[in-house]
Parts: structure tokens; sequence; C-alpha cells
């Protein structure tokens, strides 16, 4: 895979962990607080999950095949 699409797919891995561990916050925040409608939360929940799911997805790209 050429540099650029290296750099890309890191920046973009940094960009969706960030977003990910802003999620964690703002769920955590509301969970403690109770400031947010049940509706809310699972859509931010699911959210992060699919966050967490490209997150993998993009670390796979990046962690070069052992069996190759």
């Amino acid at each position: 895979m050429p540099d650029l699409d290296l750099d890309l797919l890191r920046k973009k891995l940094d960009d969706l962990r960030l977003e990910h561990r802003d999620l964690d916050d703002i769920i955590h925040r509301f969970h403690m607080t109770g400031g947010m409608e049940q509706m809310q939360l699972q859509r931010l929940k699911k959210r992060k999950l699919k966050l967490k799911e490209l997150i993998i997805k993009i670390e796979n790209q990046l962690i070069p095949d052992i069996l190759a």
C-alpha cells in the first residue's frame, strides 16, 4: 500500500479514536447525571459501537499480513 494511503488511514484512525473517546466521555457523563433520554443514549452507544468496528477494520488494514 502506498505511503500516502497509509498516512490517510492513520489519520482516519486517529480521528475515529478521538470521536470514540469523546462519545465514551459523553455517555459516561450523561449516565452519571441522568441528563439524557434513553433513546438518545442508545443512539450514542450504537454510534460508539460502529466507530469501534471501523477502528478495528482500519487497524487490521494497517497491520501487515503475517502469513503473506
